[in-house]
């Protein structure tokens, strides 16, 4: 550790002894900023929700470029912010780097796990949550087509895909799955023209449902579909209301709870793993009334089925992330 490092770790621990009890948390959206409609904007919901509350504040910062996440993060620890909660894998290892430098601070990541004695790492089992809508998908497809289009392509994203799949063919063994990917940049997830571009491809092979897990890029999808007559899958965050009657579910993945109970925590965030899973709420399917008229009974009974079937350990939903060979294509 560097004479300079010492010398800032040491700044953040006198200001955090200083302001016990009263340390004003901290949240940093990843790239795709916090209104992306999606997994930031469900960070977002969740920090505002605590704010209604208790009446706090809190302090945000959006990231405009991969360069800025170090300094970002060191300058809330410096400020004193404590928890500092961040969105998003791709900040892993800048955390790895910089947690050790303010061992006072607590800091949550979300989507990824990083070892560290002052670290929680939260993290989702979105295969679990994708496999639902893979159902609901297969039962609502007309033409026996369905499509995935993920963001960037990351295992992360390739769990999402995976779970999909499994949920598709366990309602109907014979559907074909079009799946493709963004991009390999962080661009990925705010492209919305490609996202577009992607549907289209997809709806000329004969996607009649689309299940979009990219970010910001999946407002281009979700428009797309609508536009064409097709119906779409949202991820997240409930994105049923962005195109009523077309949407026919989302993944909801609850960014949101992750957050508020991160700012809650009055005796201070928990070090280690937090699994969110469906069984704990961290996982769903949505249903309102925009997408009500799209869901048979017997669709929502198969869904339902399948949900109590994972929560019970009777269906086992393969979790890319550990292996990365997806048991069904």
């Amino acid at each position: 550790m560097t004479l300079m490092k010492q010398f800032l770790g040491a700044a953040a621990t006198l200001a955090l002894t200083a302001g016990a009890g009263l340390a004003e948390p901290a949240l940093i959206f990843d790239l795709g900023g916090k209104f992306d409609k999606s997994f930031n904007e469900a960070a977002y919901v969740g920090a505002e929700r605590w704010k209604t509350e208790t009446g706090g504040t809190y302090k945000e910062l959006e990231l405009q470029s991969e360069a800025q996440r170090e300094q970002a993060l060191r300058r809330l620890a410096q400020q004193g912010s404590n928890p500092i909660v961040m969105t998003g894998f791709a900040i892993a290892d800048v955390l790895n780097t910089v947690a050790p430098d303010y061992p006072e601070t607590q800091f949550v990541i979300i989507d990824m796990v990083v070892d560290q004695p002052n670290v929680q790492s939260v993290v989702f089992t979105e295969e679990q949550g994708s496999y639902l809508v893979g159902v609901m998908a297969a039962k609502a497809s007309e033409t026996g087509t369905v499509g995935f289009i993920g963001g960037m392509d990351v295992p992360l994203i390739r769990k999402f895909a995976c779970g999909y799949v499994q949920g598709v063919k366990a309602a109907n063994p014979d559907a074909k799955i079009v799946q493709n990917m963004t991009g390999s940049t962080p661009s990925a997830w705010n492209d919305p023209v490609k996202g577009a571009e992607l549907t289209r491809a997809q709806i000329a092979q004969g996607a009649d449902v689309v299940y979009a897990a990219a970010g910001g890029t999946g407002i281009g999808v979700l428009q797309t579909a609508a536009d064409e007559n097709i119906l779409s899958i949202g991820v997240d965050s409930n994105q049923n209301f962005m195109h009523p009657g077309k949407v026919l579910t989302s993944m909801t993945k609850r960014v949101d709870n992750a957050v508020f109970d991160a700012f809650s925590a009055e005796a201070g965030v928990s070090s280690g793993v937090k699994v969110m899973d469906l069984a704990s709420g961290g996982v769903d399917y949505a249903m309102d009334d925009n997408n009500a008229p799209l869901v048979s009974e017997e669709m929502k009974a198969a869904v339902d089925a399948a949900a109590e079937g994972i929560k019970s350990g009777a269906i086992k939903v393969h979790d890319y992330q550990t292996d990365s060979t997806c048991p069904v294509e």
